[in-house]
């Protein structure tokens, strides 16, 4: 090598001296790139493999001194060195299986950066599942899903190179063929790359863009805007994203009408809730119960202020005709085409108290001075029962 050094030098000066002076081209600026990037690497690869001569040295010395000293101890003492040096990868894959499902996402996630084994191993979609359900399963529904697929897709286009990275590429592999060009091209490839990135698709990415409040997710909220008085024992869809910092929840609700978009912040988890039902905030939800509603039933139906209004859900119970006396034995209900709805929040004689449907062809029913009733669902779950009469208000309304 450094035979090689002392007989390149000379030449090139006295074929620099030689050349007669003239102006150098337009390509000799990349070629002098070129050639500083060569050296450059050629410097750097010396130094590290005399490094790492360096280091395999120290090694064999080690080993060697190691070897000696075990010589020298007794057969005990050499089995608890090797018990110390035992690593966690050397563990039985059940029992590392065990350990890793034992761990915080915190845990996880340290735990990931030890080495490339365990940081596979820590990014599988098994051990975050159960993360994501206990945290999340409870306000996540299947169009917050479907909206996380959609915004990966679209972080992949937008993360593909532009023109100018495109034209930098094709002009490096068309000089490839030419030593040293083809480390070169090797090398700028993979210092534009990140190391191991984490995969968009992975239940880790998402738990982690939930986590860190990037990824604003469709959910629905409970008495929206702290409660106002127009909007109590209602639920509203809006856009939804976590604060860590305070473990609670900023929401967006699509504007009203000519209304501009309302933001609220420090939402509890106790008013957020995944949406029961796909059908998006405009649109009517085709109710598939009226046949079996029956007074004293549970329900939430759509109700929206105007044509322009998104619709919230409210809640409500099935009520008796006025000709009904209640009698079970003798009510006649559940045969008549006409459903009592009774809205018990408001006082009675209250306009909102009350609202009637026909139960064979009811689609959108109301008017422009009480609003518009849309789709019924029917609560067969206690605990959605449980929720609402958690969120009942102090006091009557008006």
């Amino acid at each position: 090598m450094l035979f090689f050094l002392a007989s390149f030098f000379p030449l090139l000066f006295l074929l620099f001296k030689s050349l007669p002076f003239r102006p150098l081209p337009s390509w000799a600026s990349e070629v002098t790139l070129l050639s500083n990037l060569f050296w450059q690497e050629f410097l750097y690869s010396l130094v590290k493999s005399l490094r790492n001569c360096s280091l395999a040295g120290a090694r064999i010395l080690s080993i060697s001194s190691r070897m000696t000293s075990k010589r020298r101890c007794a057969p005990g003492v050499e089995i608890e060195e090797s018990s110390v040096e035992m690593s966690v990868l050397d563990l039985p894959e059940l029992a590392l299986e065990c350990i890793l499902g034992k761990l915080s996402p915190a845990g996880l996630c340290n735990m990931a950066a030890v080495c490339s084994s365990l940081r596979d191993r820590c990014r599988s979609d098994y051990l975050w599942e159960r993360h994501m359900k206990e945290k999340w399963g409870r306000v996540i529904g299947g169009v917050a899903h479907r909206d996380w697929q959609l915004y990966t897709a679209s972080r992949k286009v937008s993360s593909g190179g532009g023109v100018g990275s495109t034209k930098q590429k094709k002009w490096i592999g068309a000089l490839s063929c030419v030593w040293p060009l083809s480390w070169i091209k090797s090398r700028i490839e993979s210092s534009s790359k990140p190391s191991n990135p984490l995969p968009d698709d992975s239940i880790m990415s998402w738990y982690l863009s939930l986590e860190n409040g990037k990824f604003w997710f469709p959910a629905q909220v409970y008495n929206r805007e702290h409660g106002h008085v127009g909007f109590m024992l209602s639920c509203y869809d809006a856009e939804i994203s976590y604060d860590c910092h305070t473990d609670t929840f900023h929401a967006r609700y699509p504007p009203h009408g000519r209304r501009a978009i309302v933001i609220e912040e420090g939402l509890q988890w106790e008013r957020i809730r995944a949406p029961p039902v796909d059908t998006p905030a405009h649109d009517l939800h085709i109710s598939d119960c009226l046949n079996d509603l029956h007074p004293g039933d549970h329900i939430e139906i759509q109700w929206r202020r105007n044509k322009e209004f998104p619709y919230g859900w409210w809640y409500g119970v099935v009520g008796h005709l006025e000709t009904c006396d209640g009698n079970e034995h003798f009510c006649r209900c559940r045969n008549n085409d006409t459903i009592i709805l009774e809205f018990d929040q408001y006082t009675p004689g209250s306009r909102w108290r009350q609202a009637s449907i026909n139960r064979k062809d009811h689609r959108e029913e109301g008017n422009e001075t009480d609003g518009f009733y849309g789709g019924i669902r029917k609560l067969r779950s206690k605990n959605e029962i449980a929720k609402w009469k958690q969120m009942w208000p102090t006091e009557v309304l008006e």
